[in-house]
């Protein structure tokens, strides 16, 4: 398998529902990773990207949080709606979404 020039990771971590930190997964993760897998597969990109889920990034009150290597830039609050504008300004514009970024006293 070659290398991928970016690899996002979408925090899928799920918790009770009284937990006091709550959750990617009950704010709304498995619609955002499965946009992203759908349009991985729609635009035929899985050689250039990969799409992983993963646990707990430890900034759970900006959830759903995504984490794109290998710049390290972070993304709070991400919908569905957000993902084609992830794919198609930083993967294949190389250009970070501001707007969508976590703050820098949060992830520096």
């Amino acid at each position: 398998m070659p290398r991928p020039e970016k690899h996002v990771f979408v925090c899928t971590q799920s918790r009770p529902a009284d937990h006091p930190k709550g959750s990617c997964d009950a704010r709304g993760a498995a619609p955002v990773i499965d946009v992203f897998r759908s349009e991985m597969e729609a635009r035929d990109l899985w050689g250039r990207f990969k799409v992983s889920s993963t646990g707990c990034m430890g900034v759970c009150e900006q959830g759903p949080v995504v984490l794109v290597y290998p710049e390290g830039v972070m993304y709070r609050q991400i919908t569905a709606e957000d993902v084609n504008t992830i794919i198609d300004e930083h993967l294949l514009g190389d250009k970070p979404v501001e707007k969508l970024m976590v703050p820098a006293d949060v992830w520096s």
